[in-house]
């Protein structure tokens, strides 16, 4: 049984690591090459995988969930130093809307008897995050510029899908990296 004060630290930690997620995903998002399509190549699906990966479904949800509020009332958090309710309703809207369902996915971890399954569970569902998100984006990139869907996909997805994917993976090992080096610090 936990006692309040446990609990209450658990839930002060819980919330520094979904604010602290919340201010990597806005770093991220800095890190960016424009491209010609609008959508600028950037290291946030990196940082929204790692917010699934050590957060969990739960804390990385609202961690992913946190950084989209900030940058809907206005804080420059998304790419290019941005902000506003606006660049939800642009054309890379659904990319940022995206990230909901995959950090969700992200932070599901299934208990398989053998790790090494487990560990090609979580890489899957992650991938499926990817997709998941690609699709929301290419879908609100399409509606947004009148294109056709199998255009759209052409000019926003297919050119940053592996990138997204290796992504995916990186953060998987970098996840698992460090929940191995924060668990020998445990008294």
């Amino acid at each position: 049984m936990t006692t309040p004060s446990e609990t209450r630290s658990f839930s002060t930690r819980s919330m520094v690591l979904c604010a602290l997620m919340a201010a990597v995903t806005a770093v991220c998002a800095q890190i960016a090459i424009p491209m010609p399509s609008g959508v600028s190549v950037t290291l946030q699906t990196f940082a929204v995988a790692l917010c699934g990966y050590l957060l969990g479904w739960k804390y990385g949800l609202a961690s992913v969930a946190v950084y989209i509020m900030l940058g809907m009332v206005g804080a420059p958090v998304f790419t290019g130093f941005k902000g506003g309710i606006g660049v939800i309703a642009g054309v890379t809207g659904g990319f940022i809307v995206g990230f909901l369902p995959m950090v969700f996915l992200c932070g599901i971890s299934p208990k398989l008897k053998d790790e090494k399954l487990t560990a090609a569970a979580e890489i899957l569902l992650g991938a499926a995050g990817v997709l998941t998100c690609h699709i929301t984006g290419v879908i609100w990139f399409a509606v947004s510029t009148h294109t056709p869907f199998a255009a759209s996909f052409l000019r926003v997805s297919l050119p940053y899908m592996a990138k997204d994917m290796l992504s995916v993976v990186l953060a998987w090992i970098l996840c698992r990296t460090l929940k191995k080096t924060l668990s020998r610090w445990k008294t």
